[in-house]
């Protein structure tokens, strides 16, 4: 190289370094090389640019908790109550001396109460109750039990914040709606009540729980034949060319699907509790759900298939009396509807460890060690291998076995 082209290079040097290139600039710099064979000169392209790594890391909350997901998720409901009180031991060792092995534990009631009193500063601590004492010892105990921790947040049924904010739910007249059963439910319209229960769902998930259970992600039962009876605020769904029905699925869709979006940065799975008859329709037109577009924005879908809240579906004119039956042939349906998505969602049917005998003589069974037994291996020869089994006062039978095909 000649003493020209020395002193070129050095010159492009120290115009590169007064420049201080920033990692958002890129030169390809051009630089007239003789090869040593005497041929003529080549360019020669150097890359300037300092690459930034591909991916940048976000956020991620870190509970210090370590739970495995189980082979296949066995679970049962637990109250608040339970959860706090001396059922709770009771519960642990039913887990420990059998194949189940986790526990959908009630964070947000079915009154929109919080079952635990959450800090003095927090502005959820009106709706605290000292159901569970000690969710840090609770969290502890399900840790060293390797019991996989889900929690239930109960979403738009809540009488609690309806009467706090009778804006954000259903007026009959100048009164808050409420149901034969004197519940009232939010508005799945509106944002502020979407961003209400997604802070509770983290709030659950800093503490330690590794999946939310999003339950009662509806409109009332009914709704259709009241809609035009209550005054509420369609919040963003107030196009007028929309049919109240797809105002209402898009509502219920769009909120699972922003949820799960927040709940990301803290590593939890998302599940939804469906009626089992969603899945048997289109659309459930009067609540908003819709089985196959909820499915496509969780990681898990719970539809509650217990045989005694069916009628004579698939031809089944007295299903409690036919649990396995019934269990079955929803399973048929339920694995054709998700094999049509891209994505579909892992299944954890709710299934029926209670008795019915409201339904009247001759029209329910006993349900016990047969029953249950009865309903898994349904969903197990239709390759459905995860349950949770539901019980109001979380007293289960005793001796099942939870895997009957192993």
């Amino acid at each position: 190289m000649n003493n020209k082209s020395v002193f070129s290079v050095i010159s492009l040097i120290v115009f590169l370094l007064v420049l201080n290139l920033s990692p958002q600039h890129s030169f390809a710099v051009e630089e007239d090389s003789v090869k040593m064979n005497g041929m003529m000169p080549q360019k020669e392209f150097y890359d300037l640019k300092k690459e930034l790594p591909e991916v940048i890391n976000r956020f991620k909350f870190d509970s210090g908790y370590t739970f495995t997901y189980p082979d296949a998720v066995r679970g049962v409901y637990v109250t608040g109550h339970s959860a706090g009180g001396e059922r709770f031991n009771t519960l642990i060792n039913l887990i420990n001396g059998s194949d189940l092995n986790a526990m959908v534990i009630d964070i947000k009631d079915d009154w929109g109460n919080l079952t635990y009193i959450p800090e003095e500063n927090s502005p959820y601590s009106p709706i605290g109750k000292p159901y569970i004492k000690n969710p840090k010892t609770m969290m502890d105990t399900l840790e060293e039990n390797q019991v996989y921790p889900i929690a239930r947040v109960v979403v738009f049924k809540d009488t609690e914040l309806a009467n706090k904010k009778p804006e954000w739910s259903f007026k009959d007249g100048n009164q808050v709606w409420k149901n034969g059963r004197g519940e009232s439910f939010v508005n799945p319209f509106l944002k502020e009540v979407w961003d209400y229960n997604v802070d509770l769902a983290i709030e659950a998930a800093k503490m330690g729980f590794q999946e939310i259970q999003f339950d009662y992600v509806r409109f009332p039962e009914g709704f259709e034949t009241r809609d035009n009876e209550l005054s509420y605020n369609h919040g963003d769904y107030t196009d007028e060319s929309t049919e109240n029905v797809q105002k209402r699925v898009s509502a219920v869709t769009d909120f699972v699907a922003y949820a799960k979006e927040k709940l990301k940065p803290y590593g939890v799975k998302v599940s939804v509790d469906i009626f089992g008859y969603s899945a048997t329709l289109p659309e459930a037109p009067g609540i908003g759900q819709n089985f196959s577009k909820i499915s496509e924005n969780v990681d898990v879908i719970s539809s509650m298939i217990y045989p005694s809240h069916w009628t004579s579906y698939f031809g089944i004119a007295k299903p409690d009396l036919e649990p396995y039956k019934l269990v079955s042939e929803y399973a048929k349906l339920e694995n054709k509807k998700l094999g049509e998505l891209e994505s579909s969602p892992v299944s954890r049917p709710w299934l029926q460890d209670f008795t019915a005998s409201y339904l009247g003589s001759g029209n329910y069974l006993e349900y016990g060690k047969e029953e249950v037994e009865a309903q898994i291996r349904a969903l197990n020869e239709n390759g459905i291998d995860e349950f949770l089994l539901w019980n109001a006062g979380n007293s289960y039978t005793e001796n099942v076995d939870y895997t009957p095909l192993d």
